[in-house]
């Protein structure tokens, strides 16, 4: 058989390249002087493994031999998954590769805040002793509301109830009978803000999901209640959770994703003691990137050889 041409992420476990060594050539984007430079090559390969850089419809439409658009990594608003489907490219992802990592950053990011881990840190590096001022919140018998009830989502739950929180869950796409019997189901968006302590939102970005935590669940989650963002910064109306910071209407939010990739240098987020931050980095362990290069490559190998990956997401208008 032909060996393929793979474009590659700047960043990658060498362990996937190395897998598909048989087959492939892979060549990192970083061997380009830029993003735009690699995708304007992208007529040039059979295979793409994507990790952030934007797979519009101009890329696609330019990829005359790409066969595979294999995500390294599960959310795909980053791949124009139609313009891959009337092209016949294959699209897939890895669903729940990095899941426990994203899981444990979330939960890291509830006890920063419950703690005021940033502004002690602050604190004692300035010189400063006043132990009265950090006093923080315990977490045993809160409630944390889930927001998406996928993999990460199931692993946040299973974290929870190892540190005493009670859990509910909002998911529309689940049915009653995919939740655990311990999980409390809310019916509505606002209704899961009201009823938690604390949230952490697990959806992907959809239409649907776009800014659909604004101020009416940040109204309903209190002047104590905390928002944990490890999914995606769009999720949240960023303006209506400044407002909110600002209005003491909650009481911190912990986000490692932001509207904008990365924010701008005068965000008016970044000088408050409430809001604890990091840099898109949840599921960077190092088990979940080698998880994510072996199986993104091994995806590349299923549609080498001539099949279709079980996490193909456009199989059905796919005429193979």
């Amino acid at each position: 058989m032909t060996e393929w041409e793979i474009l590659v992420p700047v960043e990658i476990d060498p362990a996937g390249p190395e897998s598909i060594a048989d087959f492939a050539t892979c060549t990192g984007m970083d061997e380009y002087d830029s993003y735009d430079a690699a995708l304007a090559d992208i007529d040039s390969y059979d295979a793409a493994i994507v990790r952030v850089a934007k797979f519009d419809s101009r890329v696609i439409e330019r990829a005359d031999k790409l066969q595979v658009i294999s995500k390294h990594g599960s959310g795909l608003d980053n791949v124009d998954v139609d313009a891959a489907s009337r092209r016949g490219i294959v699209v897939c992802n890895t669903p729940g590769a990095n899941a426990p990592a994203v899981a444990e950053h979330a939960i890291a990011l509830v006890f920063g805040l419950a703690r005021n881990l940033r502004a002690g840190d602050r604190h004692v590096r300035s010189g400063g002793w006043n132990r009265s001022a950090f006093t923080g919140m315990e977490l045993r018998d809160k409630r944390l509301g889930i927001y998406g009830f996928g993999a990460i989502g199931r692993e946040v739950f299973d974290l929870a109830e190892g540190i005493g929180l009670s859990v509910a869950v909002y998911d529309p796409h689940k049915a009653a009978g995919e939740l655990p019997e311990r999980v409390e189901r809310a019916e509505t968006l606002p209704g899961l803000f009201d009823r938690s302590d604390i949230v952490s939102i697990h959806a992907p970005l959809t239409a649907e999901t776009e800014e659909s935590v604004s101020a009416e669940e940040l109204q309903a989650l209190g002047p104590e209640g905390l928002l944990i963002n490890t999914a995606r910064g769009r999720i949240i109306d960023e303006e209506a959770l400044v407002d909110a910071l600002e209005a003491r209407a909650i009481g911190g939010a912990g986000l490692d994703t932001f509207t904008e990739e990365p924010p701008a240098e005068d965000h008016p987020l970044f000088e408050r003691d409430d809001v604890l931050l990091s840099p898109h980095v949840g599921a960077n362990s190092h088990t979940a990137l080698r998880q994510m290069s072996l199986r993104s490559t091994a995806n590349v190998r299923t549609v080498y050889e001539g099949g279709i990956p079980e996490s193909t997401v456009n199989a059905d208008k796919l005429d193979r």
